[in-house]
């Protein structure tokens, strides 16, 4: 009788742990990026290709997601001093990101040019912005690159490139809409989308190939590898169940599929 009573008492809180929720996973995104991460409309509820496949991860893992709008350029800082587990904002993976952060690789692409239609400034590539103005998100890879390339100019005799950085996409998008800026440059997928949904109707157009292809990642925190090690199995069980390529279908992104999931592949892609 008393063994039965205490084995009860035992039982009890163990029982009132095993039902209790899952803590929610603290997500940090800048949600200025349509197709990955944007407010459509007037919701204040992110979607986008990321935020769903978010959501496929998380369930697989037994959780639910809680995003965190962000500014992108302290994103990676946020998830370093531990004010989010993780970032997911189309963030391109690569060497340089990788020593601050553990990257969970799911998703290819590049930057992309947009400019006026008709192509009147005649660029395909950043090797031809010199002298032009161009409009592009701040902290981002491009506007790496594009100071970079603007170095090169000016040591070829050519003009600088007057890099108009902004602090969300949305913001640059509008800056070059409203023509401060004849280019604008962002993550190739979403130069597209935006001249789908509405660069064509204002004589706006994506021209040239996507350049400084790399995967985009969601960060963890260097010592956070159970997180990590955790995100990778559920991404896996949501591309095996046929969820990943779903997704990538509704938002028109399976160019950039990527049917594995590696850690810190950014820095391997970039060395080829």
């Amino acid at each position: 009788m008393l063994a039965g009573l205490l084995a009860t008492l035992i039982a009890a809180p163990l029982a009132l742990v095993a039902s209790a929720p899952a803590a929610p996973l603290t997500v940090g995104s800048d949600v200025s990026g349509a197709p990955f991460e944007y407010f459509p409309g007037k919701s204040k509820t992110p979607a986008g290709f990321d935020m769903d496949l978010l959501d496929a991860i998380a369930a697989k893992m037994g959780r639910q997601p809680s995003v965190t709008n962000h500014q992108f350029d302290d994103l990676l800082k946020a998830v370093q001093r531990g004010q989010y587990e993780s970032a997911m904002s189309a963030i391109s993976d690569n060497s340089a990101r990788e020593k601050l952060v553990n990257f969970l690789d799911y998703f290819l692409a590049g930057g992309g040019l947009m400019v006026h239609q008709g192509n009147p400034l005649h660029v395909f590539t950043i090797a031809g912005l010199c002298g032009y103005g161009v409009t592009v998100e701040s902290g981002t890879s491009y506007e790496a690159d594009l100071k970079k390339q603007s170095d090169k100019c000016k040591a070829l005799g050519l003009g600088a490139i007057n890099v108009l950085s902004y602090k969300t996409d949305d913001d640059s998008f509008a800056a070059f809409a409203a023509g401060k800026a004849p280019v604008y440059v962002a993550d190739y997928p979403v130069s597209v989308w935006r001249a789908r949904t509405t660069g064509t109707s204002k004589g706006f157009e994506v021209v040239g190939k996507q350049f400084d292809v790399v995967p985009y990642g969601i960060a963890v925190a260097k010592p956070n590898t159970a997180l990590l090690g955790e995100l990778q199995r559920a991404l896996l069980a949501v591309i095996a169940d046929g969820t990943y390529d779903r997704l990538l279908k509704k938002w028109g992104l399976s160019q950039g599929a990527m049917r594995v999931a590696p850690i810190n592949a950014g820095k391997l892609i970039e060395q080829k």
